[in-house]
């Protein structure tokens, strides 16, 4: 797989971001839970969920694996340093997220079906 899966906004306020990302993206999100709210823009999944401590500012992007255990051994083998999961977020999805040498935070998705 290996492919550019989706982005993830952490925010703050989840309802507020909402708000103004339905504003934004012109569209309804496809998922609205505690957790994550995920809108389908024109193809791509653009996604919020609540800020955990050390989250960046900026959209992470989760690349799409099929084996996320082995992909998180080799980025951290390769030099990245593991932040979290792998987790299993519900709905079939599983994340883990890790940063490289400069301190980047990047993401790994992997979605089975339920």
């Amino acid at each position: 797989m290996n492919t550019l899966a989706s982005l993830v906004q952490s925010v703050p306020d989840l309802d507020a971001a909402t708000t103004l990302y339905r504003a934004w993206l012109g569209v309804e999100p496809h998922t609205t839970a505690p957790y994550y709210v995920g809108f389908n823009a024109d193809g791509m999944e653009f996604g919020l969920a609540p800020a955990r401590d050390g989250d960046p500012a900026s959209p992470v992007p989760y690349i799409g694996v099929d084996d996320i255990e082995a992909a998180l051994a080799r980025v951290v083998a390769a030099g990245g340093t593991h932040r979290f999961g792998p987790q299993d977020v519900g709905g079939g999805t599983t994340i883990a997220s890790f940063t490289d040498a400069a301190g980047a935070v990047l993401g790994l998705i992997t979605r089975r079906a339920v």
